[in-house]
């Protein structure tokens, strides 16, 4: 045996789901964390723990010299890098190797190769994997790099060599716009990768991102686990992820699976990897890039054939020979998975911090055998500002797609985020979409048919949301008013609610509660106010809520999305924030990364001032008023938190 302690070099939901695995198998497991991470889910689920730096992740989980220092600690004789962090850096691979510990992935050589887009391509041309025309050259003028374009023809795709995500991407329609992409993409791609490298594509508008699962191991022998269908996206980022591909054909299925193999065949590839191919509408497929680790959306692949990724990889990793071979594998029915994200879609998908004050994944009653949760988050849990807003994986499973797509929505549903905002309604609201039942979607989905789904604008709470909201706060907060006791007169209840002020009259009835609002009201029955759900009758239907109450704030889990609704009835009256008023505010938890004014300066409305970044997403604070900036109280790499005020511009 080549190991026996495993320590894995990431947090959050994919260290707890190797964990599992390992631990199953009968190895030692070692978790490393940093300040923001000490009590995290990870950490506690590990047979030993190790500390390794500060929360911001280049003093911490990026830091190469920690994490091998962890290990000599330890004794951890293998690092299972997870994905993301370290997972595709060459010099982490080579570090795990001088130093005599077994790098459960492929050898820094295909890390390297597989990294560069221009390499890559390159590699795939020359073992005949289709690829999209294009230029991959080593020349990387500016000049030339047009003169490349304009013979490729429009629309094409500039892309960082380095990139990934979305970053150094540009999609050009016409020569005017051409010289400008290049500029962009390559600064661009400087800031995020280190290397301003780029490649140029012929554009393949509206396909389909399939990609393949394939496996190698140290004996030379291969396979592909079948295909992923990743085409709904946002801004370059998978938002559902499926196996299989809803247009996939036993033919097509065998063509793009050999492809795969001969790629990683090219780089004599060792263990999980995922090929990943643009499909488009005439059956035509090309290479887009190889992702050197195990994927996000690995569950889905293991969902359909039964197996797991993780114990494969562990396998390869310590010597043995793939458990499969090529005609052994069978797929069986369809899986779906989305990712829940700490992010408010309805302001344009802005990271949330905060504490989080109810987490209940679907499913945890044993009401849903079918679905899977990937998570590693507790209850009363923080959202960093530093890592990655993802909070669950959540995978349905069904022996049709029919059955996984309903499923996979009533689980969304049912799981319950209280405290800070995400994309629950959203991936609710998309997985019931007629276009996305019938699997008739590509890469353009969400921006051609997606943009007006309401739960990417702001909605306010209905009347019968805030009636529930009374009856919480009368009868939890024991307000001055008889509950349940007989007739009640009118009282009033002052309630905030997304920017809105709201004066509700209330009458209570025995059971029953009465809200009016203007000229309208509604009655709901109270049934039971449990710890975390309310449960009333409301026009014959008995309904359920689940619900936080903090203080003054309630946290209301609603068919509409989670609001969150403030009684101000007793509070102390407050200085009336005025829009426009030159005081710019973090709209987010964050670290300023780039202050682009200084004190004195005249500025227009609408003028970037500042960078915010949090969770890797780089916010543009902008001012609200014409004027003069008069004071800088925020500085660059200064941590601040929501609502913090950053500067003051004086109103001309």
């Amino acid at each position: 045996m080549k190991f026996s302690k495993v320590l894995v070099a990431n947090r959050g939901e994919i260290a707890v789901r190797v964990m599992q695995t390992a631990k199953a198998m009968g190895y030692q497991t070692v978790a490393v964390y940093s300040d923001a991470d000490a009590n995290a889910r990870h950490v506690q689920v590990a047979d030993e723990a190790v500390y390794i730096g500060a929360s911001k992740v280049s003093e911490s989980y990026l830091s190469i010299t920690n994490i091998i220092e962890a290990c000599k600690k330890t004794g951890a004789d293998a690092v299972h890098p997870g994905y993301g962090f370290l997972s595709e850096n060459t010099d982490f691979a080579q570090a795990c190797s001088d130093h005599g510990i077994t790098f459960i992935g492929p050898n820094a050589a295909a890390i390297h190769l597989m990294g560069s887009k221009r390499l890559s391509k390159i590699a795939m041309i020359e073992a005949g994997v289709p690829c999209v025309p294009g230029y991959e050259g080593d020349r990387q003028d500016i000049e030339y790099l047009a003169e490349q374009a304009e013979k490729i023809g429009f629309p094409l795709m500039v892309k960082a060599s380095a990139g990934g995500g979305g970053r150094g991407m540009r999609l050009v329609h016409q020569s005017a716009d051409l010289l400008e992409a290049l500029k962009t993409a390559r600064s661009e791609a400087e800031n995020a990768f280190g290397s301003g490298e780029l490649i140029i594509e012929k554009a393949v508008i509206a396909p389909r991102h399939v990609e393949i699962q394939v496996f190698g191991d140290t004996h030379g022998n291969y396979v592909y686990l079948f295909e992923r269908d990743c085409s709904i996206q946002r801004r370059h980022q998978k938002v559902v992820e499926e196996a299989p591909c809803p247009v996939m054909t036993p033919e097509l299925r065998q063509q793009m699976g050999e492809a795969a193999v001969a790629a990683a065949k090219a780089c004599d590839y060792i263990g999980a990897g995922t090929v990943e191919f643009l499909l488009d509408q005439s059956g035509e497929f090309y290479f887009l890039e190889m992702n050197t680790r195990l994927q996000v959306e690995h569950p889905v692949t293991e969902m359909i054939t039964g197996l797991d990724l993780v114990e494969w990889q562990l396998r390869v990793a310590n010597g043995e020979t793939l458990p499969l071979q090529q005609h052994e594998l069978t797929l069986n029915g369809h899986a779906i998975e989305v990712r829940l994200y700490a992010e408010d879609p309805r302001q344009d998908f802005l990271p949330q911090t905060g504490k989080v004050l109810s987490w209940k994944p679907a499913g945890s009653d044993g009401m849903l055998p079918n679905v899977r949760i990937d998570h590693g988050m507790l209850e009363q849990g923080e959202i960093s500002p530093f890592y990655d807003p993802m909070v669950a994986k959540i995978i349905a499973y069904g022996k049709t797609r029919q059955d996984a797509i309903r499923l996979l929505a009533r689980a969304v549903d049912d799981c319950v985020l209280l405290g800070v905002n995400s994309n629950k309604q959203f991936l609710v609201n998309l997985l019931r979409h007629p276009i996305v039942v019938a699997g008739d979607t590509n890469t353009a989905f969400i921006q051609q048919h997606f943009q007006d789904d309401v739960s990417l604008h702001q909605q306010g709470p209905s009347l019968e949301n805030l009636a529930v909201a009374a009856a919480l706060f009368t009868q939890l907060n024991q307000a001055k008013v008889s509950w349940q006791t007989g007739i009640s007169v009118p009282f009033p209840l002052k309630l905030k609610c997304a920017d809105q002020q709201l004066l509700l009259h209330v009458q209570t009835d025995h059971d029953q509660l009465i809200a009016m609002l203007c000229d309208q009201q509604v009655k709901i029955k109270i049934l039971a106010i449990q710890e975390t759900q309310i449960i009333y009758d409301v026009d014959g239907i008995r309904r359920k809520l689940n619900y936080v109450l903090d203080q003054n704030q309630l946290y209301l889990d609603t068919a509409n999305g989670n609001l969150i609704i403030e009684n101000s009835t007793y509070a102390e009256p407050e200085a009336v924030e005025v829009i426009g008023d030159g005081k710019i505010r973090a709209p987010m938890d964050g670290a300023i990364v780039n202050l682009l004014v200084n004190a004195g300066d005249t500025v227009t409305k609408g003028q970037t001032l500042l960078i915010l970044e949090a969770m890797k997403i780089q916010q543009q604070i902008k001012s609200d008023v014409d004027g003069v900036v008069d004071e800088l109280i925020g500085q660059v790499g200064q941590q601040v938190k929501k609502r913090q005020l950053l500067l003051n511009v004086t109103v001309a």
